[in-house]
């Protein structure tokens, strides 16, 4: 990675979100990255408001908008304990973190929780069913605090899609149940720090850990209904049901944004993935970067 600065303002630079100090320099008192800093503000590829840094001239708008978003944050962040604590009762959920906007302390007006979520092997789907389940009927199919997009399985913790996009939401992951379990996710996508260094300064918020004796029960009592085949048939019925609502989606999008096998089930109809490194890579082509660290081999 040539210039990890610049590569990095390019990229939150889609968001329109521009990066704070902490949020640049690879360790307290870094110097090095600090000078790197400034040299590009004196050859004018970034630009400084209130000690943050953006490649858009317009700065001072961009920092006033983050400073809304992040006091919308705080009420988000009010109510993460309180549904942490729900999600974590469900059967067979191991670990439990923050993933989007909320991850890296911000909130649009539209936004929501998006939860990424570990389960014990070959009980995710029946995990999935019951959140989903949880959220049309209980909640009325809200997902303003309760957006469950993403989920993999203890044996499936590695990220199939290694790009700058992946990379940087592993890396922001903000464990709220399971720190262990989290922490070893992020072990085991080593891989992201070769396509985004940061320096991890962000909001601490509570993790809860342990687990209940009636979520252990339940488990028990699911076990014995055959769980196997009921995990099974659930994937292949929302599979069938996302193939047909999705049918103009080819092999390939399909796979990619609504990704269902017995270890992961991935929800992103939108692929938003795909928008964001296109416009990714338009802004290293202004900054006249070489783009070879998007794509992991």
């Amino acid at each position: 990675m040539k210039n990890p600065i610049l590569t990095n303002l390019a990229y939150f630079d889609v968001f329109q979100h521009p990066l704070k100090e902490e949020e640049l320099l690879w360790e307290e008192n870094d110097r090095a990255s600090f000078n790197q800093l400034k040299s590009l503000i004196n050859q004018q590829k970034c630009y400084s408001y209130k000690a943050h840094y953006s490649i858009q001239p317009a700065i001072k708008k961009l920092v006033e908008e983050r400073e809304v978003k992040e006091n919308r944050a705080e009420q988000y962040f009010k109510k993460l304990p309180f549904f942490t604590k729900i999600i974590k009762r469900f059967p067979f959920v191991r670990g439990i973190a923050i993933s989007g906007s909320l991850s890296k302390g911000v909130m649009h007006s539209d936004g929501d929780i998006d939860y990424f979520i570990i389960t014990s092997k070959n009980r995710l789907w029946i995990c999935r069913t019951l959140l989903i389940l949880f959220k049309k009927l209980v909640l009325l199919n809200s997902r303003k605090y309760f957006c469950i997009n993403y989920l993999v399985d203890e044996d499936n913790l590695e990220i199939i899609d290694k790009n700058i996009f992946t990379a940087v939401e592993v890396s922001y992951l903000m464990p709220v149940y399971n720190r262990e379990l989290i922490d070893k996710l992020k072990e085991k996508n080593n891989w992201s720090k070769k396509l985004y260094i940061s320096s991890g300064n962000r909001k601490k918020v509570k993790c809860f850990e342990g687990e209940s004796r009636i979520k252990s029960i339940a488990e028990q009592l699911i076990n014995l209904l055959g769980a196997d085949q009921l995990d099974l048939f659930f994937m292949k019925l929302t599979f069938k049901r996302w193939s047909k609502k999705f049918k103009h989606f080819n092999a390939q999008k399909l796979e990619l944004t609504m990704r269902t096998n017995r270890g992961v089930s991935k929800h992103h109809p939108n692929d938003f993935q795909t928008k964001v490194l296109e416009e990714y890579q338009k802004r290293l082509n202004k900054l006249s970067i070489k783009n070879e660290d998007t794509a992991f081999a």
